[in-house]
């Protein structure tokens, strides 16, 4: 079955990567959802994108210099439209407990953090921690565009499956030497560029594919056509139902 994973929540109707988009998952059928993880400067896991507050809060600043007990003074909603005025900045387990209530399927994407390797280390195993509360009948990925974090989350929590996570600029000949340092079940290459021989060599290779972000219905179709797993897309809402139950 193929899969539609929406992208930081249901992100064309509600501000991304917070408890209200991912709560709009369910009623549109979508199964799947993304989001993004760091840390705080406490140990706090939050779900952002960014490792700044500046895009998508009422604050600027890092997040690697934030505590939980900030989180009560940002307003992550406020930006995208006043009905979601107050709308928290949310912590991780926050978000598993979402997922749990409304049994969701959830990836993961652990931000490569540029706050150096021991809060990288510190976000990996808080994670990690977190994960331990989502519901066993879940279905979860975990990604990473730092490779090496990803091969190290890989080794701590052997049981979850993995991707690695290329740009188009950084998807190299070696791409499969990476997949294979981190025991990935998926390669999540970006849609820009992607052919479809370079689907045929992922597949070959016995590779699962998931492709971001892809905005267009036509473009999904092709690359489901091609033999893709799934497409990360703000616009999960409008796919058609065939889609929505995978």
């Amino acid at each position: 079955m193929k899969k539609v994973f929406a992208h930081r929540g249901m992100s064309a109707l509600a501000p991304e990567n917070t408890l209200a988009a991912f709560s709009l998952c369910r009623q549109h059928g979508i199964k799947w959802i993304e989001c993004d993880v760091d840390i705080l400067s406490d140990g706090t896991v939050v779900v952002s994108h960014d490792d700044t507050l500046d895009r998508c809060t009422d604050h600027s600043g890092s997040l690697y210099d934030m505590t939980q007990a900030d989180l009560t003074e940002i307003d992550a909603g406020s930006w995208f439209h006043d009905d979601y005025i107050g709308e928290p900045l949310p912590t991780f387990e926050q978000l598993i407990e979402l997922v749990n209530q409304h049994q969701l399927n959830i990836n993961v994407e652990i931000k490569s953090c540029t706050a150096g390797w021991e809060m990288t280390d510190k976000l990996l195993t808080n994670v990690i921690s977190g994960l331990e509360k989502l519901d066993s009948e879940r279905e979860l990925i975990v990604s990473c565009f730092n490779h090496l974090a990803l091969a190290e989350f890989k080794r701590r929590r052997p049981q979850t499956q993995v991707a690695c996570l290329f740009e188009s600029a950084t998807l190299g000949d070696d791409w499969q030497s990476v997949l294979q340092a981190c025991e990935a079940d998926y390669i999540h290459p970006e849609d820009e560029g992607l052919t479809r021989e370079m689907v045929e060599s992922f597949k070959a290779a016995g590779c699962k594919i998931n492709v971001y972000t892809v905005n267009d219905l036509a473009r999904a179709n092709q690359l489901f056509n091609w033999g893709v797993d799934g497409v990360f897309t703000d616009i999960a809402h409008r796919f058609p139902s065939k889609y929505k139950q995978s």
